[in-house]
């Protein structure tokens, strides 16, 4: 059972939004790019047709992508706790 602190919550700042919707949105991204390479692969495509086109792109949404969402999600953890560790000094 969880047990409830007495004083207001904490408010959630914009910049916390939108770390958290960005890094959602990249992490999305490179797993939707992901899968589409591993269609891709599937359905019998060769290496040189994944060097043309929007490919490179696609290939390199995963690669860059996932980190940086990691790095985004550290960050927002990050202020998160810094965040309420200032909010418990104040009271």
């Amino acid at each position: 059972m969880s047990t409830q602190s007495p004083g207001p919550e904490v408010p959630i700042r914009r910049i916390d939004r939108i770390l958290a919707f960005t890094a959602l949105g990249i992490a999305a991204a490179s797993v939707v790019c992901f899968f589409a390479i591993i269609i891709g692969t599937a359905t019998g495509m060769d290496r040189a047709a994944f060097g043309e086109g929007a490919w490179p792109v696609v290939a390199a949404i995963p690669y860059w992508g996932l980190p940086l969402a990691f790095v985004l999600i550290i960050t927002l953890l990050i202020m998160s706790f810094v965040r309420k560790g200032r909010a418990q000094s104040r009271r």
